[in-house]
C-alpha cells in the first residue's frame, strides 16, 4: 500500500553523494535532505488485531524546518489514518486484521531546513505545565534536585543556564549502548552515568524543569548517525517579540546546540510521546524489529 500526497523523486547520483562531513555546518544557511527508513517486524506465528503507530514523518512545518515531501509504502493492505498530537506532530495510525509472518514500512522523506534565528512560538508554551512538570520519564530525585539546584544558584534563568545544564549532562553521562531501555527514566540513567541519546535527553529535561524552564524532547535524526538521535529543546521569552518564545536546541550527547544537520520529526515531553514505532496486537510470541535507516544531504546553500 502506497500512502502520501506525492512520489518522492530520489535525489540523482551527484547530489546523493554531496560530501557533508567537509561541511562548515556553521556557514550553512539552507539544507536539503532525504531521510530514508525501513522499519521490518517478523513473527515467528500469526498475529491478529493489530494496531500499529508511526511516528517517522515531520510535520508539514515546524520551526525553520519544512518537510517538501513524503512516501509510505506498506507491504500488506492495511487501513490507514493520519492525524496531529497535541503538540502538532504528524500521527500515522494503521489496523490490520492479521499479519501471517511479516510487515515492512519504507518511508522516503524530503525535508530543508533554513539558518533562521530566532525560532519563535506562539508565548503561551512558556507556562504550558506538560512543559514544566515532570513526566514519567523525568521525574526528579535527590541526585537530580542537586545537580539543578548547583546550577542555578550561579545563573539566572536564561541562556547562561540551558548552557551550563548542557555541559554538565554531556560531562557527568558516558555514551553506552545496552545499558538502558525506552522506560529507563532520568533519575536512574543519572545513577548509572551512561546511557544512549534519549537518556541525556531525559536527564536534562528533568533538571530544566526543576530549575522553572520549560522544555521538550525531540525526536529526529542526527546527520551521520545509524539510528534516531534524541536532543532538547528549551523555551524563554523572546526579546524581540512581544507574547512569543523563543526556542534553543541543545544536544547533550554531544554538548552541543543542535545545529542544521538535526532534523526533527516530533516533540514532547518525553520518548513516551514520540516513539517512533510502537503498536499492539493478539499473539501468544512478540515480533523482531529490524530497521535500516539512511539520511542524505541532496543540497546545501
Amino acid at each position: 500500500m502506497l500512502y502520501g500526497r506525492d512520489q518522492l523523486i530520489p535525489p540523482t547520483p551527484s547530489t546523493a553523494a554531496f560530501e557533508w562531513t567537509q561541511v562548515d555546518w556553521s556557514r550553512v544557511t539552507r539544507g536539503v535532505f532525504l531521510i530514508e527508513q525501513t522499519l521490518r517486524y517478523d513473527y515467528p506465528v500469526p498475529i491478529t488485531d493489530l494496531r500499529h503507530r508511526l511516528m517517522i514523518v515531520p510535520p508539514e512545518h515546524f520551526g525553520d524546518q519544512r518537510r517538501l515531501d513524503h512516501r509510505l509504502l506498506v507491504s500488506l493492505d492495511s487501513e490507514i489514518q493520519t492525524s496531529e498530537d497535541e503538540f502538532g506532530n504528524m500521527v500515522i495510525d494503521l489496523q490490520l486484521d492479521r499479519v501471517e509472518s511479516t510487515i515492512e514500512f519504507d518511508c522516503m522523506t524530503s525535508v530543508e531546513r533554513l539558518a533562521v534565528t530566532p525560532h519563535l512560538v506562539d508565548g503561551h508554551w512558556l507556562s504550558d505545565p506538560r512543559l514544566l512538570s515532570p513526566s514519567a520519564l523525568t521525574q526528579p530525585s535527590p541526585a537530580l534536585v542537586r545537580a539543578a539546584t548547583s546550577l542555578t544558584a550561579t545563573a539566572a534563568l536564561d541562556l547562561t543556564l540551558v548552557e551550563a545544564i548542557n555541559q554538565w549532562v554531556h560531562q557527568a553521562m558516558g555514551y553506552e549502548a545496552g545499558v538502558t531501555g525506552v522506560s529507563t527514566n532520568a533519575a536512574v540513567a543519572l545513577d548509572l552515568a551512561r546511557g544512549v541519546c534519549q537518556d541525556f535527553a531525559h536527564v536534562m529535561l528533568a533538571m530544566c524543569r526543576i530549575a522553572g524552564l520549560p522544555c521538550r524532547y525531540v525526536s529526529g535524526h542526527l546527520l551521520g548517525e545509524g539510528s534516531s538521535h534524541a536532543w532538547v529543546e528549551v523555551l524563554l521569552p523572546a526579546a524581540t517579540s512581544s507574547g512569543s518564545a523563543e526556542v534553543f536546541a541543545f544536544d547533550p550527547t554531544h554538548g552541543c546546540r543542535a545545529g542544521l544537520n538535526h532534523i526533527t520529526i516530533a516533540v514532547g515531553r518525553d520518548y513516551a510521546d514520540v516513539p517512533p514505532t510502537s503498536g499492539v496486537f493478539e499473539s501468544d510470541c512478540g515480533g523482531v524489529l529490524t530497521t535500516r535507516k539512511r539520511v542524505t544531504v541532496t543540497d546545501l546553500a
